[in-house]
Formats: C-alpha cells, sequence, structure tokens
C-alpha cells in the first residue's frame, strides 16, 4: 500500500460471511462488516472491503474475531442523480485473533471545506471537520472527521489547505433520512478524533 499518514487497526466480530462486492482491473474484492464495541457497550458496524486473496487465506464463519489492519477509503458513487460518500476500510492484512476490541486510526492531511462548529442542545462543543488525506498519483480520500471540546475550538479556527494530524476511531452513526418514499434508514461513518494537532505547513496537494 502507498505510504501516507493514513493507517487503521480494528479487531471484532465478523457480523456475516464475505460477500462478493466487485472487480477492479481484474482483481477481485470481497466485502464484509467488523463488528467493534466501544467502552459505553454501543457498538460500530464498519464496512471492510479486501482482495480475494486475503479471504481466500481466511476460511471465516460468521462471529469469528478478526484483527483488520489497512487504511481508510473514500469512494463517490451516484445513485439516481445524488452523491452518496462511501466509507470503507481498505485491508491491508487479515488476522483471525481473539483479545479486547480495538479501534485505533491515524490520519494526516489537510481540510479540503471549512470547518463547521457547533454546540449540541447540553452545550458541549463539537467540530466537524473533512480531510483530503492524499494518496497515489495525486488522488485522495475524504474523510469526515468529527470533535470535541477543546479540540473542537482548536479546529474550528483553522481554514482550508491548514494540515490536521488526527489520532482517533471510525466509528457508525444511525440516522433516518426522509426521501420521497417516506423515512430510510441510513449509517454514516466518520471519525472521532480523541486528538488532533494543528500543523505549521501546507499539503502540497
Amino acid at each position: 500500500m502507498e505510504h501516507t499518514i493514513n493507517t487503521i487497526t480494528i479487531r471484532g466480530s465478523l457480523q456475516a460471511l464475505p460477500q462478493f462486492s466487485h472487480e477492479n482491473h481484474g482483481r477481485r474484492y470481497w466485502r464484509f462488516i467488523l463488528e467493534v464495541p466501544r467502552l459505553s457497550g454501543s457498538v460500530d458496524t464498519l464496512p471492510v472491503i479486501a482482495e480475494e486473496s486475503l479471504i481466500m487465506e481466511l476460511d471465516p464463519c460468521g462471529g469469528e474475531m478478526l484483527t483488520v489492519t489497512g487504511q481508510i477509503r473514500s469512494h463517490n458513487q451516484r445513485s439516481d442523480g445524488v452523491r452518496h460518500l462511501l466509507i470503507f476500510v481498505f485491508a491491508a492484512n487479515i488476522l483471525p485473533e481473539d483479545g479486547e476490541p480495538i479501534n485505533e486510526v491515524f490520519l494526516e492531511g489537510p481540510l479540503c471545506k471549512e470547518p463547521t462548529f457547533r454546540r449540541t442542545p447540553l452545550g458541549r462543543e463539537i467540530c466537524d471537520a473533512m480531510l483530503a488525506v492524499p494518496r497515489a498519483f495525486r488522488r485522495a480520500d475524504y474523510l469526515p472527521c468529527i470533535m470535541w471540546g477543546r479540540t473542537a475550538q482548536d479546529i474550528a479556527a483553522c481554514h482550508v489547505r491548514n494540515r490536521i494530524r488526527i489520532y482517533g476511531r471510525l466509528q457508525s452513526r444511525n440516522y433516518t433520512k426522509m426521501t420521497d418514499e417516506g423515512p430510510v434508514e441510513r449509517t454514516a461513518y466518520e471519525i472521532s478524533a480523541l486528538s488532533a494537532e494543528i500543523l505549521d505547513t501546507e499539503d502540497p496537494f
């Protein structure tokens, strides 16, 4: 995989057997969901895409504990004339192993839109930010991030092209979207920052 600051390690339970996802440049890819519990007791359901060779080495079964290392990727998918940003874990390595749940993310990249600062009804400070994490061939993964408290205040003062380094976790969030056909249940994915560092230099991309 390309050298960049975009790493994720997750350990959780395999929700169901992997399903074929797609083929690209002669390579076949499979998709599965890993359920990773939080300390609070809630569970993040995280999508993983892996090359077929990794899946064939596993011979996985539903409910098995797996450790996945790789990168967080994004992909713009157009459906009914509307673009949807898909977020997933692109696996570099998969190991069947038991142990405590893990959900660790390290990212670095420039802000690609102005951060949005807000407060919850109870007054908790939140900042939403979008990082463009560089990939090879001048591509980038566009990854939504959320900060809290003092970190939210610091990032809210930043602007487009300021580079941010984040340590946190990838989390899932269910929400209801109103459509012409009525309410539809959907899942959003974002990186919840445990810490964030504002870097002095700008990203060349």
